[in-house]
């Protein structure tokens, strides 16, 4: 099989080849019994010598063509001239279904320099045994087996040494590969041979390698078509080159400029083929786009933007379609002060909690205030709001869902060793909480204060990331403002700062964000609420108090093994009594806070001790009051 350009250069040649040999050899086709039309190489004897040469002589006898070969003797059966394949039979081959050949036929019989090799045959040895031959490569031939010796056919090479004892070859035959017919019918089918052609001029070796190149000898998988062309040239001028008959040289150096000539040729087509039928229309349509895309861009910078308002807004549901997410309200979550939440699916089929608010305070003002700060935040450690329902006296609020709950599960356990969350995840929760507030405090527009920092406010996706929800009590403040004004103390008791219980202690201000994310490090640190009022020791019911006294003791005689203390909490013990001194001005940033937790525990110094005092006029303290109260309002 040749490539678009080598069938190009052999139809040139193989046109004139036939013109030759059509011509010198016409008369040359002779018939005999059912072989008709043998010609060149092939020649009957007695025909010209133009016809052939003399190892391809054949004799008609009998009307049956015969083939001397080696002094012995084949009826051919077939000449098959496009794959150089003929198809012989022994002359000595019996015709009954039962017979063994008159004798062997060796491979030594077939030497001869024209004929090259056997296609696709299969070797039979008969072998006659008196004893059992135990071998699933010796097949019994019944017809032929008597009581004191058994015959058998093996269809592999072998050995004389590999022949059993008691054994002995009768005859070793050649037959076509045939499975399908009985070993004595595939005897009478023959066997083939290729025969090499003869070359005395350039239209029979420009045939010859024309007809003998192609892609298998170097891909047999069809692998690299892209190499085809090259090298099937290279293997048809090799072929060339290596033929040995007169004029050879001038063959071969006609064909290197004629195939070079036509690389040229085909390379500047194909060239232009690509240039008229894909470069050009590629520059028209870039040229047409240019001209579109400059007139549609104003419309669709306008389009962009509203699509990008559209994105980044909540969706608007109807109580119908909250009941339709919901499946009825199928599977609750949780509840709370604030109503019930439910777990459900968007049509998209994303995954939501959707929270069915109860008696919400200030006229749904708690609704106003998570649909107007949460509905415009996008950040990866605050819960995204996805949509609401506001019909009638139905209100909801639809979030992201967060497959593993609220941090409150995994905090609260004294023994470390069965805490979900080893050290290193709790840093990451506490460095991303940080990070989440600082975006609240200075990421936006508007600082959003949000006045209810607590581990049961801070849920958890499928990889343990953190994201602040609970947006109820959230403020908006202008950031050019450091004074708050709220007319109610907001947040959890435990977690409020002092200036929202007494404005003695300083002015309202995000500050007070620090301050409850600094009671949320100590829960996370001691693995316990900080207020334990089932403790053993009375100095130990407010956990602040007392890991600050066991902290200034090591920091002290530098020694933190007089009790049990890691790393990771004495960072975020240390981080979190900044976070809790009672003045503001006291109290880090956001920012400082992450950089804090970022920080080295040893390079971190030890804070001034908070107001844990129980004779101070207030305190944190003093208004704890009972834990099942969720909600402080002083007016």
């Amino acid at each position: 099989m040749l490539s678009l350009l080598e069938l190009f250069f052999c139809m040139i040649f193989l046109s004139y080849t036939e013109i030759i040999i059509s011509h010198g050899k016409e008369s040359c086709s002779s018939s005999c019994g059912s072989l008709q039309n043998i010609r060149y190489p092939f020649h009957l004897r007695g025909d010209p010598a133009k016809c052939g040469g003399s190892d391809f002589e054949l004799n008609c006898e009998s009307n049956n063509t015969i083939l001397d070969i080696q002094k012995n003797k084949f009826y051919v059966k077939d000449i098959s001239y496009h794959e150089s394949i003929i198809t012989l039979v022994d002359v000595g081959m019996p015709h009954d279904n039962c017979s063994l050949p008159v004798r062997s036929i060796n491979l030594d019989d077939f030497k001869q320099p024209f004929f090259f090799g056997l296609y696709h045959q299969r070797q039979a040895t008969f072998i006659n045994c008196s004893i059992k031959v135990d071998s699933p490569s010796y097949e019994i031939v019944p017809c032929l087996s008597k009581n004191n010796s058994t015959i058998y056919v093996i269809f592999k090479a072998f050995s004389v040494g590999d022949i059993p004892v008691n054994c002995y070859v009768l005859c070793t035959v050649l037959m076509t590969q045939n499975l399908q017919l009985r070993i004595f019918d595939q005897l009478k089918q023959g066997f083939r041979l290729n025969w090499t052609p003869l070359i005395n001029s350039s239209p029979d070796a420009i045939r010859y390698c024309a007809e003998g190149s192609g892609p298998s000898a170097y891909f047999p998988e069809n692998k690299f078509v892209a190499l085809w062309p090259i090298l099937l040239e290279m293997e048809f001028l090799e072929c060339l080159y290596g033929q040995q008959y007169s004029h050879s040289t001038l063959t071969f150096y006609a064909a290197v400029v004629i195939i070079f000539v036509l690389d040229i040729t085909l390379a500047m087509l194909v060239l232009f083929l690509i240039g008229r039928f894909l470069f050009a229309p590629l520059c028209v349509l870039i040229f047409l786009a240019h001209k579109l895309f400059k007139l549609l861009i104003h419309v669709d910078s306008i389009e962009r933007f509203l699509q990008n308002q559209k994105a980044f807004s909540p969706s608007r549901y109807s109580y119908n379609e909250i009941i339709a997410i919901t499946n009825n309200f199928k599977e609750k979550l949780g509840q709370g002060g604030f109503g019930s939440v439910f777990k459900g699916r968007l049509p998209e089929g994303y995954l939501v909690a959707v929270k069915m608010l109860g008696k919400s305070m200030g006229d749904g003002q708690d609704f106003i205030n998570e649909v107007s700060t949460i509905g415009t935040i996008h950040h990866i450690n605050v819960v995204q709001l996805v949509g609401f329902c506001a019909e009638g006296s139905y209100r909801a609020l639809v979030y992201e869902y967060m497959v593993n709950g609220s941090l409150e599960k995994y905090i609260f356990n004294s023994n470390k060793e069965n805490r979900i969350l080893n050290t290193d995840k709790l840093l990451e929760i506490s460095l991303s909480v940080a990070k989440g507030l600082h975006y609240l405090h200075q990421g936006c527009n508007m600082r959003i204060l949000h006045f209810d920092i607590k581990p049961h406010n801070i849920l958890l996706d499928h990889k343990f990331t953190p994201k602040i929800s609970d947006f109820g009590l959230a403020k908006l403040h202008p950031k050019g403002h450091s004074i708050v004004s709220i007319s109610a103390a907001r947040g959890t008791i435990g977690y409020i700062a002092p200036e929202l219980i007494s404005r003695s202690f300083g002015v309202i201000s995000h500050k007070s964000d620090v301050y409850s994310f600094g009671m949320l490090l100590m829960d996370m640190a001691g693995g316990r609420k900080h207020t334990n009022l089932k403790a053993n020791n009375s100095s130990q019911v407010y956990y602040p108090s007392w890991i600050y006294d066991k902290l200034k003791k090591s920091e002290l005689s530098k020694n933190f093994e007089i009790f049990d203390i890691d790393d990771l909490e004495r960072k975020l013990c240390k981080v979190g009594l900044w976070c809790i001194q009672t003045r503001p001005l006291d109290r880090p940033s956001m920012i400082n806070v992450v950089e804090m937790l970022e920080a080295d525990v040893d390079s971190l110094h030890m804070p001034p001790k908070p107001f844990f005092s129980s004779s101070d006029v207030v305190s944190p303290r003093n208004i704890l009051l009972d834990e099942s109260l969720s909600k402080l309002s002083i007016i």
